[in-house]
């Protein structure tokens, strides 16, 4: 997830500097600023869709040797990949929400609330039979071990 997440901090980079430059400058508030929320929602979706409906890896994916996969299936689909991603962006989000709500708001019940329920989701790998996160099992995908000796 630290690779992941230096990766998306490039991509929203580049394309918060693009809707930027769209906006006709530097300071975004107000409605643009809810407006680029949304946009950098929307693009980091399009990362994840494209990569896991193309060649089930994502640029981290491929560093570490890992491939999504559906079981059964030659590729994922784009109901289980939008599946997954709908799930992991609700337990992987509230996580975040509570290192915010921790940290910068220092409201420790936000932090509880939010850490419980990205715990469950997170958490999840540490009992599954197979080590699969919780938002694999939702979708019906799987995260694999690729072998280095084959070429796909």
């Amino acid at each position: 997830m630290a690779y992941e997440g230096t990766l998306l901090f490039a991509v929203a980079f580049i394309a918060t500097w693009l809707f930027q430059f769209a906006a006709g400058g530097a300071i975004v508030e107000g409605w643009q600023r809810t407006a680029l929320q949304l946009y950098l929602a929307a693009v980091f979706a399009a990362y994840f869709l494209w990569c896991w409906l193309r060649g089930g890896q994502t640029l981290a994916m491929k560093a570490w040797g890992i491939r999504l996969v559906a079981p059964g299936q030659p590729r994922v689909t784009a109901r289980q990949a939008l599946i997954r991603l709908a799930y992991a962006g609700l337990f992987i989000g509230a996580f975040c929400t509570a290192l915010v709500g921790a940290f910068v708001h220092h409201n420790p019940w936000l932090a509880f609330l939010t850490l419980a329920v990205s715990g469950v989701g997170l958490g999840w790998a540490l009992f599954d039979r197979d080590r699969q996160f919780l938002y694999d099992r939702l979708a019906g995908t799987r995260l694999v071990l690729v072998d280095k000796n084959l070429t796909l």
